[in-house]
């Protein structure tokens, strides 16, 4: 035998040895789970079964799996004796992970996951947010006999990082994951060769978009991807995680018929004039905003609970409207002297100021103020007047 004629006999043999390794290795599966959120107190939201995620992966080897997962979830808030507003919450998730077998090719498999993504999380009171997110997890895999049929039980940290507040949730999923099966090994087949016309890098074979616009990021079939399915390509999209089933302009971004930064499907006052600053639901703020369910202890400076959900309203208005400022005006009833009121007063705008910066508010923007017993609103002659002129509200300035 010549020596080309070896060489090109090894070179057909290290190409039917490799694919068949990698075919007997890789398998497809999908994991729908449902999921209980042990969300991050700072959230002040319920706990619960609460949400679902699917998982699409692949398995590389008896050891590694690599997986893409969306999830989402919505959690109602803490509920109180006063009346408030529910600031109900909604996180979608989508990252990509890595899991560890602990124990390959036995029928109960342990494993670790990890891995990284973006999540966006809404609520009544505040616009989308977004946000990058780790995953850091456990779980466990049980295959059902030699069926393709397995039941995966799973704990993960959700590290919600790079974003003005940072929460960390606990997850835990049950689901059923369900692997597509290994294909045989392939044989040899004759080496032709295939060009590329449109430089996609997708073969001309099964290029099924054979003139894609150069530059553009394609899927393993040769067409532009559109991750979140919104019909403007990735490469186009200025608002690539829009919602599933939401009318977008050419841009991939949802409309917002009267250009006040809240899209249509959230602008509860669509009919808002240009130029007029807006609250997270898209309707005009007043000039003085109440905050009728923010109280002090006694004589005291210390917010009493059931505030937050009003104060949380008042920094997303706040921070969805970069010109304005305002000031923080504290008042007290006619109990007591007037000096004493009026440092009192003052020191209880103090503590709201403060509270609405670590919220997110420039500090810049807000100033605090006590005015004592000078400004009542009602008779303090009477215990209900009393209450009604104990009070912080906000004086929004700069419209």
């Amino acid at each position: 035998m010549g020596k080309s004629k070896a060489l090109q006999s090894l070179f057909l043999l290290g190409i039917y040895f490799v694919a068949a390794t990698v075919a007997n290795a890789g398998e497809w599966y999908a994991t729908p789970s449902i999921v209980y959120t042990n969300d991050d107190p700072e959230r002040l939201a319920d706990d619960g079964l609460n949400g679902g995620q699917i998982a699409v992966g692949y398995q590389l080897n008896d050891r590694w799996y690599f997986e893409g997962m969306t999830g989402y979830s919505s959690m109602g808030a803490y509920t109180t004796s006063q009346p408030v507003v529910r600031d109900d919450i909604s996180i979608w998730e989508l990252s990509a992970n890595a899991l560890f077998a602990l124990g390959p090719e036995t029928r109960l498999n342990p494993y670790l996951i990890g891995g990284i993504g973006v999540m966006s999380t809404t609520s009544n009171f505040s616009r989308a947010e977004n946000s990058t997110l780790i995953n850091a997890g456990a779980g466990l895999m049980y295959q059902f006999g030699s069926s393709p049929m397995y039941l995966r039980l799973e704990y993960r940290g959700r590290f919600e990082v790079f974003n003005t507040i940072t929460y960390t949730d606990q997850i835990a999923s049950l689901g059923l994951q369900y692997a597509f099966g290994r294909s045989k090994a392939p044989l040899p087949v004759p080496v032709t060769i295939d060009g590329d016309d449109d430089g996609d890098r997708v073969v001309n074979s099964i290029d099924t978009c054979p003139n894609t616009p150069e530059g553009q990021i394609v899927d393993e079939y040769g067409c532009a991807r559109d991750s979140d399915e919104d019909g403007v390509i990735d490469s186009f999209d200025q608002c690539p995680n829009t919602v599933l089933g939401v009318s977008v302009d050419e841009n991939g971004c949802e409309f917002d018929n009267d250009n006040d930064n809240v899209v249509n499907r959230r602008d509860a006052c669509p009919g808002t004039a240009p130029g007029v600053p807006v609250d997270s639901s898209g309707c005009e703020i007043r000039s003085v905003v109440e905050l009728p369910n923010v109280t002090f202890e006694l004589n005291s400076d210390v917010l009493v609970p059931g505030f937050e959900p009003e104060l949380n309203a008042a920094a997303a208005m706040m921070r969805l409207n970069k010109g304005l400022s305002a000031e923080i005006a504290g008042h007290t009833d006619s109990s007591g002297s007037a000096t004493h009121n009026l440092g009192l007063s003052d020191r209880r705008a103090n503590t709201v100021k403060d509270y609405l910066i670590r919220q997110g508010v420039d500090a810049d923007r807000l100033t605090a103020k006590g005015y004592g017993e000078a400004e009542p609103i009602a008779d303090n002659a009477t215990k209900e007047g009393q209450d009604r002129n104990r009070r912080v509200e906000l004086r929004i300035e700069g419209r």
